[in-house]
């Protein structure tokens, strides 16, 4: 029985219903969304079925250092639910950097929450300790740092926003912490910095990262942020002539307050010290001591997020958070979590395989471990960074910046990117992580039909590449010096115009939602049918500028001016797009026909949706030096980017690969494309690795997706990056946990394919998810098949192996 249970917090409710949306309710389908706020969270309850009758998914490897770390870019990940924080021991202390995704500051920064730094007296964690061990342990989520007789653990609560710090010591030993934070005093947002924010390079003068508020008591620091009314959210709003819906519009920002409190029992203020770090920016740091030494304790950080009224308001549902605090019972449930989540998939090997095998494999279970951190956060984990973001100086050494930095913004979301970090996640059987990145179109949804409407005058949701949470684009993106008529709908930005497509990617990720697990998309179901009918309804608008008829001579839409990606640019029926209208409005209609019944489908006859699939054109092929290939587009202009989106009918629209009619077409694409093989590496968000492994070749498979996931440049293994964007970057892991996943199983017509592109001299063993709640579960050992078993055992007759 799949179900979804919420939990909601009282902020700004949307207020804006689209007609498009109103004709959905018509047909019975309308979900609630006018209650929708801002921090909402849908989980789903996932089906255990799947995993009868399979053999039980082996714990994870450990991941461990016998030695202390120099900075922060040597630090460790660890979280749960939507925490995340960054751990090390430097200089006999333990640091670690606590986010929380959602943070937003008035500028849309995603702020840490603060640096924290555990001193025992005397430590053990000296850098000359022959037995000191800083462990992560993936099967329950924890982390522990040994030495001398003395373990302290880390560990975030999966259910509720409280990070927890337990220290045992064989001797008895004094106990400071010290809440650091660098936001002490408004300071200028330069435009070097404005990276990290939604303004980018066009920072307006007098912009500031605005203070803080620390609240030492006795025995219970408070820390937070709380956001002013005006926040760059009014800015966007202005430059992009909406101001007369600016109260209607869904606004996450203004009075967003966010932080927590320092809390141990039997531990007490002492003082304040202002300090400064190497890099010379100065710092305050509150410190919390016993009042002698002790051989156990227990030391909590709880958090909260909320529009909230006042301060006061805050603080008290802060509190009911951290007095809630079960310590026994809320360990067991987390590490419990944990456990479970890695019964749902692995991928592994045996101790005799290469050590390169070894370690890619390795290096993919410790980057689903931190999707896994932000499993159930409102807001989806971020491609450039996620939560575990460290000292900029570590990843650029020019970025002398606060450790807030980032590139490409807190609060943008480049959809191109994101898609990357959720693909994986249904074979890999993590449905219930998705709703974050879905749900963050769904509460866009009105603000996107308003565009639509307000510079069109027409139905559907225009959601551009680069969007705020706001739902409205980048303000530095839509362009500061836009020609006087220029059509204020677009951006005037060359590599991001007419670029609108990836959001059908996020519509097909809930179809394969309810495809593969049967999961209940009802509440999706706006969102798709939206999406589909702008592109229907705006291509024919600018058909019917151009001339007399809205379809060309096939009866087709004439998809210009359009974009492939952010590289080919003025497009007229790019590939990317037409293959994306195609799989969408297939699976759609397929989705409609299996779940309505004949009356309402009689009714949905009757809407331009249902005769869309007549009105796509074929996705443009060409020839080139006698090979048969997907063309980019039909024509288009110039090549901005270096994208191959030709390949993207393979990947993830999947209207060509193994087993494929036209298989040969998508190779002679991958191999003979001048832009392709220019175009491709291993690097960021390129995805050369899945597309070699959708079209069967093994070798390039192999070569691609071991090189993603090789040792990053950090100590941390899965820290790669930065990439085209940040580190540790997200959408650079998304890729190669997909390519890998591809490369061991695929389906195609109703038939499984088992190692459609996997070295038969690779040992392996895995546990994946497939469409119509499939699970299948082999081990592959000296080039045979040692186990097979699938469930329901119904589909065993299904699998054809590829092996060769």
């Amino acid at each position: 029985m799949h179900q979804y249970t919420m939990r909601k917090n009282n902020h700004i409710a949307l207020r804006l219903m689209s007609k498009s949306l109103l004709a959905v309710a018509f047909l019975g389908i309308w979900p609630v969304l006018s209650s929708w706020a801002a921090d909402e969270v849908t989980r789903i309850s996932l089906p255990q079925e799947s995993a009868l009758g399979l053999t039980k998914s082996p714990a994870p490897e450990d991941y461990v250092w016998t030695s202390p770390s120099k900075n922060s870019s040597e630090s460790m990940p660890l979280g749960g639910g939507d925490v995340g924080a960054n751990v090390w021991v430097e200089d006999g202390d333990i640091l670690f950097y606590l986010s929380r995704s959602g943070a937003f500051d008035e500028n849309n920064t995603l702020l840490k929450l603060g640096r924290f730094r555990l001193h025992l007296n005397p430590s053990p964690f000296v850098s000359d300790a022959n037995d000191f061990e800083q462990r992560l342990s993936l099967h329950e989520g924890y982390m522990s740092i040994k030495a001398a007789g003395t373990e302290v653990q880390l560990w975030v609560d999966v259910f509720h926003p409280v990070l927890h710090v337990e220290v045992s010591s064989r001797n008895k030993v004094s106990v400071d912490i010290a809440y650091e934070n660098w936001r002490t005093s408004d300071v200028p947002l330069t435009k070097a910095e404005g990276q990290q924010s939604s303004y980018k390079w066009i920072v307006p003068k007098q912009t500031k990262t605005r203070r803080d508020s620390i609240d030492a008591q006795p025995s219970r620091l408070y820390f937070g942020h709380r956001n002013a009314e005006q926040t760059v959210f009014d800015f966007v709003v202005a430059q992009q002539q909406l101001s007369a819906y600016k109260d209607s519009l869904y606004n996450p920002l203004a009075h967003r307050t966010f932080g927590g409190s320092l809390s141990a029992e039997g531990m007490y203020y002492t003082h304040v010290e202002q300090l400064s770090d190497v890099h010379g920016r100065s710092y305050s740091a509150w410190h919390y001591a016993t009042k002698q030494p002790v051989s156990r304790q227990h030391i909590q950080v709880a958090m909260h997020i909320d529009n909230a009224e006042t301060w006061t308001s805050w603080k008290k549902e802060l509190d009911q958070i951290s007095n809630g605090v079960r310590l026994k019972k809320d360990r067991t449930a987390s590490r419990t979590w944990w456990r479970n989540y890695w019964q749902r998939s692995h991928i592994t090997t045996g101790t005799t395989a290469p050590d390169s095998l070894r370690a890619a494999l390795r290096h993919y279970a410790l980057f689903r471990y931190m999707l896994g951190c932000n499993a159930y956060s409102a807001w989806p984990t971020k491609f450039n960074g996620s939560l575990f973001t460290f000292d900029p100086v570590g990843v650029d050494a020019k970025s002398s910046f606060t450790p807030d930095y980032r590139r490409w913004g807190g609060g943008t979301h480049t959809a191109q990117n994101q898609r990357l970090v959720y693909w994986g996640m249904l074979k890999s059987g993590d449905f219930d992580m998705m709703p974050a990145q879905l749900d963050y179109y769904l509460r866009l949804l009105p603000t996107a039909e308003l565009r639509s409407r307000h510079y069109w005058g027409h139905e559907g949701a225009c959601f551009t590449e680069q969007i705020e949470n706001f739902g409205l684009p980048n303000p530095a993106e839509y362009g500061t010096k836009r020609p006087a008529g220029f059509d204020p709908g677009l951006e005037y930005n060359a590599w991001l115009e007419y670029e609108w497509d990836t959001a059908l990617e996020f519509c097909q990720m809930a179809l394969d939602m309810h495809r593969y697990a049967g999961i209940n998309i009802d509440r999706y179901e706006p969102l798709i049918i939206s999406v589909l009918t702008f592109f229907d309804e705006h291509y024919r608008m600018l058909a019917r500028q151009r001339g007399r008829k809205d379809l060309n001579a096939e009866g087709h839409l004439v998809l210009y001016p359009g974009s492939a990606c952010e590289t080919y640019k003025m497009t007229y029926d790019a590939s990317s797009t037409v293959a994306a209208l195609r799989r969408v409005t297939t699976d759609y209609l397929t989705y409609r026909h299996q779940r309505y019944s004949v009356e309402s489908d009689s009714l949905f006859a009757q809407t331009p949706i249902a005769t869309l699939l007549q009105r796509i054109p074929p996705v443009p092929t060409r020839v080139l030096d006698g090979h048969t290939m997907i063309a980019p587009a039909r024509l288009w202009e110039r090549v901005n980017n270096t994208e191959t989106p030709q390949l993207y009918p393979v990947f993830p629209w999947r209207l060509y690969g193994v087993a494929s009619d036209s298989l040969d077409i998508a190779i002679n694409t991958y191999l003979y494309d001048p832009d392709a093989l220019k175009f491709r590496s291993h690097v960021g968000w390129k995805q050369d690795n899945i597309w070699a492994a959708c079209l069967g070749l093994t070798d390039e498979a192999a070569r691609l997706t071991m090189a993603k996931l090789a040792h990053g440049p950090h100590r941390f293994p899965a820290f790669w990056g930065p990439g085209f964007d940040w580190t540790p970057d997200h959408n650079w892991g998304g890729s190669a946990m997909i390519g890998l996943q591809e490369m061991l199983v695929q389906e195609r017509d109703g038939k499984i394919l088992l190692f459609p592109a996997w070295p038969k001299t690779w040992d392996v063993d895995f546990k994946l998810h497939l469409l119509d709640s499939t699970t299948i579960s082999v081990s592959l050992q000296d080039g045979q098949v040692s186990r097979l078993e699938v469930f329901p055992a119904s589909r065993l007759k299904d699998v054809v192996s590829l092996l060769k």
